[in-house]
């Protein structure tokens, strides 16, 4: 009880501090795009317009080539985001990097105070779990507490940013630890609620957006609002083929790592001397699309489409920020076009446009995150309104499934799909991708001379208790496998003194030492045997990776997982 209460209080201090680390962040874009005149309201004020079309210019040139620079010294060479703490959790790694999060944060602190089209939310969340994890460390916790402290640092942030402690709560179990452990949740919500408290009453955060009183739906609009999250799905499936499409071409272009922000940055301001709503975060946006007949048909889909690849034009060439703010500002887009076009065939001005705004919000959003209890929370808590609510619900229920069916779960799975990390199944093959067969390796084995004879490996493989002979040449180099039984075929044959080589078990597969144990036991379901050989790149034999050694891990890190969930771990 006492260690309990101890996670509770750490949560609650992680929480503050996360929350102060947050609101920080936030206000310290603010001044940028005040000063760098890169918000609305600075461009407006702006007496001077020549110098005006310099600074669109230069900013976000200037900013990227800043950004580039310091990537060069996270060993990873790219900003740290969300998807590293979902991996950081599910493969119970956690420990996240005090020093590539604090690069991280910062990068993207440029990067968004100089205009570029990527979101704050994600820097924000994996600013928390860093701050959690090196709580966690600190104090010299476990895996599983570490991986609590972490969600304590997200749900903070998440509640400090949209001023919304429940979305919090829920985004930390629904993305990051995707379980609802009893033992989690005391210090997650105890986090969140001082995130909360610090946002809105120590530092008066606002809300993202406010909705006033609004007129109730007819029964034939939830019909739209279903058919929107049906198109959502489609056009959150574009944006994350964008993303990904154009951070393939990155690596195609013939320019240097560290310029290709700057590239991004001279381009994005090109097309924001015509389209500034594309430049930054795009709050003022999103506010504006909730009201009807703030934009033209035609500008809600200019702006849309531009934001889409202004986006993926950042985050591709190398901006550090995060994905769910421009998420929000396209979904929100959407739905305005959705609900300015059902004005037009209705013919008559809609009462209820801001329901459509939102639809198309959640209807985005969800999918890109794979978070679609949290989208529903987080306009729930920003309007206190249920009726939207149960409208964005309508819209998320055929949303997030299309998009997990067509596209993945969240474009965080797909990215660590990617790297090898299939998060498809669960976090019990998460985890055993994610350990490498070299933990396992053993030289308890019976290595041969490819010129032993079968009598003398047969009498090795007697003394020593096992079924299979590994044959290692003069150079160390792995050369095949033979067992018992075909050496005492081949002996009862008349073949005693015949070499072992000749009995090589045909294209038996072999492992390397990072490959995972996942993959290790999908071989030995390939082979009728006890153990498979393990060599280097050069073929340089390095031991043997028993089948009951994986069995053994298999299950202990299923029971630990299971400990962790039921609280008792």
């Amino acid at each position: 009880m006492v260690r309990f209460l101890g996670l509770v209080l750490l949560g609650a201090v992680i929480g503050g501090l996360a929350a102060l680390a947050a609101a920080g962040f936030v206000n310290a874009v603010l001044w940028l795009n005040e000063t760098l005149l890169i918000s609305p309201r600075s461009r407006m004020m702006f007496e001077r317009p020549e110098l005006l079309v310099v600074t669109t210019l230069a900013v976000p040139a200037l900013g990227g080539l800043v950004v580039g620079a310091l990537h060069r010294a996270i060993p990873e060479r790219r900003p740290h985001t969300p998807a590293d703490v979902i991996a950081a959790v599910q493969t119970r790694r956690g420990r996240l990097p005090a020093r590539a999060g604090g690069l991280s944060a910062l990068t993207a602190l440029i990067s968004l105070g100089a205009g570029a089209s990527v979101g704050q939310y994600g820097p924000l969340v994996h600013l928390g779990a860093t701050l959690g994890s090196q709580g966690a460390r600190l104090l010299r916790l476990g895996r599983s507490e570490d991986n609590i402290t972490i969600a304590c640092g997200v749900a903070a942030a998440i509640a400090t940013a949209f001023s919304a402690p429940l979305a919090g709560i829920v985004f930390a179990h629904e993305v990051v630890l995707r379980h609802y452990a009893l033992r989690a949740f005391a210090p997650i919500a105890a986090a969140a609620l001082v995130g909360h408290v610090i946002a809105t009453s120590v530092l008066e955060r606002g809300a993202l957006f406010h909705v006033g009183s609004t007129a109730i739906p007819q029964a034939w609009e939830f019909a739209v609002f279903v058919a929107i999250g049906g198109l959502g799905a489609l056009v959150a499936g574009a944006y994350i083929r964008a993303l990904l499409g154009m951070a393939r071409l990155a690596g195609h272009l013939p320019l240097p790592p560290v310029l290709r922000p700057a590239l991004a940055g001279l381009l994005l301001g090109l097309v924001a001397l015509w389209v500034p709503d594309i430049l930054g975060i795009g709050q003022e946006t999103l506010r504006f699309a909730t009201i009807a007949g703030a934009f033209t048909g035609g500008e809600l889909l200019l702006v849309l489409a531009l934001k889409i690849a202004a986006t993926a034009l950042c985050l591709g060439l190398g901006f550090s920020g995060g994905v769910f703010s421009p998420a929000l500002v396209i979904g929100t887009l959407f739905g305005a076009l959705c609900g300015t076009l059902v004005g037009v065939l209705n013919g008559t001005p809609q009462e209820t446009f801001v329901f459509y705004a939102v639809c198309g919000m959640v209807a985005v959003t969800a999918p890109v995150i794979g978070a679609p209890l949290t989208s529903l929370l987080i306009v729930f808590e920003l309007t206190g309104n249920y009726a939207l609510t149960t409208a964005a619900l309508a819209s998320v229920t055929l949303a997030s499934p299309i998009a997990a069916q067509l596209f993945g779960r969240s474009l965080f799975d797909i990215q660590l799909n990617a790297r090898g990390l299939d998060l498809s199944a669960g976090r019990g093959r998460a985890v055993l991708q994610d350990t490498r067969v070299a933990e396992h390796l053993t030289r308890e084995c019976v290595s041969l001379a490819p010129t032993t004879t079968v009598e003398a490996a047969i009498r090795a493989l007697g003394e020593a208790r096992h079924g299979e002979a590994y044959l290692v040449d003069a150079d160390g180099r792995y050369r095949g496998c033979v067992t018992l039984p075909e050496l005492e075929a081949t002996l009862q044959a008349g073949g005693a003194r015949r070499p072992i080589s000749d009995r090589i078990e045909a294209e038996r597969p072999v492992l390397y030492p990072d490959t995972s144990l996942w993959d290790a036991m999908a071989r030995l379901e390939e082979v009728t045997g006890e153990a498979l050989a393990v060599i280097d790149d050069e073929g340089i034999f390095q031991g043997v990776v028993y089948e009951a050694r994986i069995a053994r891990a298999y299950l202990r890190h299923s029971d630990e997982l299971r400990r962790e969930e039921h609280g008792t771990g």
